[in-house]
């Protein structure tokens, strides 16, 4: 398929639906227009999908879609109706778009930061130059095990949840100046190096580990998104294709506002494990056993889950929801 052409010959049919989906009423032949063209774009839909996969022009016409679809499917008289929709369709889908960014956003993690590790730990004088033996023997045997357990352990998960889950926002929000996001993957991935280093120089590399792994697995993860997300939306400034860059903005930058919504709930299960299970005493299987299943539970509805929506034509545009949302209060 020449998908340019195939868009330029439809393209005319999809402002009409598009036209059609934002009306604010609709004739009774407006309706039946609007139900003959979400049909025919639902089927095209397929074709691009079938044949070219994910595309721009797929996810714009899925959007238009969404929209329309709404118009003719009844709306609930309760907003907090539309609730499992943008749950179980729209965040997994937007989730779903960034599985590859987030993937090379936690290899760089990684790999910067064993970089980081490596240089410090054969080199005595940048070791030297973190602290005093002293300073770091107390930061390596006691303070580093001790920074889990030295607060209350509510006021500690919500510290770490509203810092997290800021961080994140700020990685979406800044996204678009190109800088931003790389500051804080850099800047994350050394603190990991160094704190790595520091342990290892001193025989706790077992309690780097230990106390990173029951929290860390599923945080780290919901930080990686985010850096995708603001990095998607730098991407789509640069490079928005045959949009114009506000309707790149636009488009992508409500998919991943619902990213960000999203990320408030992961991040705060991160926090109560980082709060109430990592520091206590309980065997360290259990303890990184169930941060392991935070994240299988996390990969399962961001991979899995988020294949079976978008593949449903679902792009996590909230701009779906906003319509459902306008027409409840405008009863």
């Amino acid at each position: 398929m020449d998908l340019d052409a195939y868009s330029a010959a439809h393209r005319n049919e999809w402002d009409r639906l598009d036209a059609l989906a934002s009306k604010r009423s609709l004739s009774g032949a407006e309706a039946d227009e609007l139900i003959d063209r979400y049909q025919a774009g639902a089927t095209q839909l397929s074709a691009i999908k079938t044949t070219a996969g994910s595309t721009r022009q797929g996810d714009r016409l899925s959007v238009t879609l969404s929209k329309a679809r709404l118009r003719f499917t009844s709306a609930s008289t309760n907003v907090l109706s539309q609730l499992p929709r943008f749950f179980v369709l729209q965040l997994p889908a937007a989730l779903y778009r960034l599985r590859w960014l987030t993937l090379a956003v936690a290899l760089v993690t990684v790999g910067v930061a064993a970089m980081w590790a490596a240089w410090v730990l054969n080199d005595p004088q940048v070791l030297a130059n973190l602290g005093s033996s002293e300073e770091l023997r107390q930061v390596a045997e006691e303070d580093f095990a001790n920074y889990y357990s030295e607060n209350p352990a509510a006021s500690f998960a919500g510290q770490v949840w509203t810092n997290n889950a800021w961080i994140a926002a700020q990685c979406i929000a800044f996204g678009i100046t190109g800088v931003w996001v790389p500051y804080v993957v850099l800047q994350n991935a050394q603190n990991l190096g160094l704190n790595a280093a520091v342990l290892f120089s001193f025989g706790e590399g077992d309690t780097f580990f230990l106390y990173i792994a029951p929290h860390g697995m599923l945080e780290l993860t919901a930080i990686f998104v985010a850096a995708a997300g603001g990095l998607r939306i730098f991407w789509a400034w640069v490079a928005p294709g045959k949009r114009t860059r506000g309707q790149a903005l636009a488009e992508d930058g409500r998919a991943l506002f619902t990213v960000a919504i999203g990320l408030v709930f992961v991040l705060l299960v991160s926090g109560i494990l980082e709060g109430f299970v990592t520091p206590q005493p309980w065997p360290w299987p259990v303890k990184i056993g169930l941060g392991a299943a935070a994240l299988g539970v996390f990969l399962f509805y961001m991979l899995f889950v988020g294949r079976r929506a978008y593949r449903a034509g679902e792009t996590g545009d909230l701009a779906a929801f906003e319509a459902g949302a306008r027409r409840i209060y405008a009863q």
